[in-house]
């Protein structure tokens, strides 16, 4: 069976290709070999530098395509860094808890908005969605934060941001794509709806759950800003507003090293975004698979 299915395909007429789409087939993948390498050589760039001799480095002119005088010396004085280790682990507290509390909101949300009996859903709906166009500001927004008591405590960035419309809406999309006889199978089995949510929706939408993970998870681990208004004790600032200070504020005085640390200052930048960002390009091939299906099927249907 095999060997005539393989026959078949090589009696198939094969399409030939015009002159003007194989030139056309060249420039395409040449121009996205360029837009590749635009976008690859600035992270390119920052691991040679963070690799790089300081002093080298500073008189080098022109790309980089190598490191300058083979160093880890930098790497070296991030790892010693007390505020790394320490901004480190608030923001994996930060990212865990937060994308837990997002995912659960979203989906109890998402749930309610998929049901087809429920009355003023509509209404409810674009309520939601009003606040995705205007919200009250940073300053009410600060205020109700020192209000509500979680100024300068971890909830102050955990809670406000618990549940994202975008990130809804898609979630709703999906669920309402799923065939509501599964759901009616389950009511008359006793199912009541928490045993529909997490036994039966969950499982069937866990490709866009693991997308949304994914955002929620990036937008946890690049934030900084809620932390800079919202946070005094350093004990609870999360990685990247310290990589705020040491690549904006040029602050080293948090570093480990004294004057060791003034003179690899250029260095320990490069190094200290390699850290910061290892960990979430490191996750993203594992969600990979899920990422292109998800989108789609939380877009498309509904």
């Amino acid at each position: 069976m095999a060997k005539k299915d393989k026959d078949m395909m090589d009696s198939s007429p094969r399409v030939k290709i015009s002159r003007g789409e194989r030139i056309f087939n060249i420039f395409n993948i040449a121009l996205m070999c360029l837009f590749m390498l635009i976008c690859l050589y600035p992270f390119w760039y920052v691991i040679c530098a963070s690799f790089s001799n300081e002093a080298l480095l500073m008189g080098a002119t022109g790309a980089i395509l190598k490191p300058q005088g083979f160093s880890t010396a930098a790497y070296m004085h991030v790892f010693k860094t007390p505020a790394i280790w320490r901004g480190y682990f608030n923001t994996i507290i930060y990212v865990g808890f937060g994308t837990a509390i997002n995912i659960v909101m979203t989906l109890l949300a998402a749930y309610f908005l998929s049901r087809k009996e429920i009355p003023g859903k509509t209404f409810v709906t674009l309520m939601i969605m009003f606040t995705m166009y205007f919200s009250g500001g940073m300053i009410p927004g600060y205020l109700n934060i020192q209000d509500l008591g979680l100024y300068n405590t971890r909830w102050a960035l955990l809670l406000p941001g618990a549940l994202s419309t975008f990130n809804l809406i898609i979630m709703r999309t999906a669920m309402s794509g799923i065939d509501s006889s599964l759901e009616e199978s389950a009511m008359l089995d006793g199912a009541g709806h928490m045993t529909i949510l997490w036994k039966i929706l969950v499982p069937l939408t866990k490709a866009t759950i693991a997308v949304l993970v994914l955002y929620y998870g990036v937008a946890h681990w690049n934030s900084w800003f809620p932390a800079l208004i919202y946070l005094e004790d350093t004990e609870k600032q999360p990685l990247q507003l310290v990589l705020r200070k040491i690549l904006i504020l040029s602050d080293m005085a948090d570093t480990a090293g004294g004057d060791d640390a003034e003179r690899l200052s250029e260095t320990i930048k490069y190094a200290t975004i390699i850290v910061s960002t290892a960990p979430i390009l490191a996750l993203y091939p594992f969600l990979q698979k899920y990422f292109t299906k998800g989108v789609m099927v939380g877009a498309v249907k509904g």
